[in-house]
């Protein structure tokens, strides 16, 4: 199995209102996230790649013009945790990438999180 990962980034702000008031994150604030995007295959194409990284533009281009520089309340549909901004970003590339087995999302240099279906 061939495995490669491509990471992106984007700054935003989210307010995760779920939360008891007194949690700090129940406020609006904001985070430098850092996207990664795991792809996998048991072969490769004609030119030894499981991707061509540069035929994941796509990915940095939703991500600078959909999620860069806004407030996540008023994009991801469910609850804009870590782990809901991942499947989120996976939902919507794994129709166009059928590679892509996992979505890693980074809020902080020391927490990260990883959205991979089982049946991947």
């Amino acid at each position: 199995m061939y495995k490669i990962s491509k990471q992106f980034s984007f700054s935003a702000s989210h307010v995760l209102s779920l939360l008891d008031e007194s949690h700090p994150c129940a406020r609006m604030h904001g985070h430098n996230y850092l996207i990664t995007i795991h792809l996998k295959s048991e072969t490769l194409d004609g030119y030894g790649f499981v991707k061509d990284y540069k035929s994941l533009e796509m990915v940095k281009q939703f991500i600078d013009e959909t999620l860069d520089h806004r407030h996540l309340n008023d994009i991801i549909p469910a609850h804009p945790t870590s782990e809901n901004i991942a499947r989120f970003i996976y939902d919507r590339f794994k129709p166009e990438i059928p590679e892509l087995f996992a979505v890693e999302v980074s809020e902080t240099p020391k927490t990260s999180c990883i959205y991979a279906p089982e049946s991947e």
